[in-house]
């Protein structure tokens, strides 16, 4: 027969919960040491990827203007073979006919080699500007590369230090959220997600809500003590726990200091030893 989980009280749950809350935002803040960097390294990415692909474009743009004029080229040389075979054929005519045809022909064949001439003189024009264009973009893109591998190496640096730290965090994480029902870790997770800090979870402060810092009414604040029920903030929805809860005192002036942990047993044991090594 399985055994049956103890089912959590409501201190022990918000306990846990809170406990979740401290380790996500801790790891949060690991995650906040990489700033906007792997932003930084993405946009770079996308930028370098981005510039490769116009340099092929610009690339085959200039093979295709090539490609056109070597074909103008050839129209040219075959307009000018045309004129030189009309003009032999000039000395052949019988009659004016002939001779207004082949003469009309010959100037359809210099306009042709004029007009291919202007449209090779045109692609040259355009093969320099893409030319310019692409070495514009190779440089651009060669200084891109040198910003993306360091910040590559920047982020690579900042990921080695935190990545076991926040491994152990995350295993924490996993741990607490075994222990915490379903339902409630679901609207837990749904209130971290919709707040703009990622705390879903927060202590009283003042007299008001440790997130909005609306005020809580007195009533409200001992239900918050006695750990009878899961109460939200009334304003932004987040979970409420008192400060003692949250490992927080009070002090008479009303600030507030984390608690600390007791040291006299530890003192206590290590005076022992000493008194028996002395002994």
């Amino acid at each position: 027969m399985a055994k049956k989980i103890k089912e959590m009280s409501v201190e022990e749950k918000l306990k846990t919960l809170y406990q979740l809350q401290a380790t996500l935002s801790a790891i949060d803040e690991k995650r906040a040491l990489r700033g906007e960097l792997p932003l930084e390294v993405e946009d770079l990415e996308d930028e370098v990827a981005g510039l490769a692909t116009r340099i092929e474009k610009i690339t085959r743009e200039i093979e295709e203007f090539r490609k056109a004029v070597a074909q103008k080229r050839n129209d040219i040389e075959l307009a000018k073979s045309s004129v030189a075979r009309y003009k032999e054929q000039l000395n052949e005519v019988s009659n004016n006919r002939q001779y207004d045809t082949l003469t009309k022909e010959i100037e359809f064949q210099e306009l042709e080699i004029d007009l291919c001439q202007k449209k090779i003189k045109e692609a040259d024009q355009k093969i320099a500007e893409r030319t310019q264009d692409a070495e514009r973009a190779e440089q651009a893109i060669t200084e891109r590369k040198k910003d993306l591998e360091m910040k590559r190496a920047e982020l690579d640096e900042i990921m080695s230090e935190t990545r076991a730290e926040e491994e152990q965090l995350r295993e924490k994480a996993d741990d607490l959220e075994l222990r915490i029902e379903p339902r409630l870790l679901q609207s837990f997770k749904r209130i971290r997600k919709n707040a703009r800090n990622g705390l879903g979870v927060v202590y009283v402060q003042r007299d008001a809500c440790g997130g909005c810092f609306n005020k809580i009414p007195p009533q409200r604040q001992l239900d918050i003590k006695m750990h009878k029920k899961i109460i939200v903030c009334e304003y932004c929805g987040r979970i409420l726990v008192d400060p003692e809860l949250a490992g927080i005192k009070i002090t008479a002036n009303g600030e507030e200091k984390p608690k600390k942990r007791r040291t006299i047993r530890k003192r206590a044991v290590a005076a022992a030893t000493e008194t028996a090594e002395n002994a």
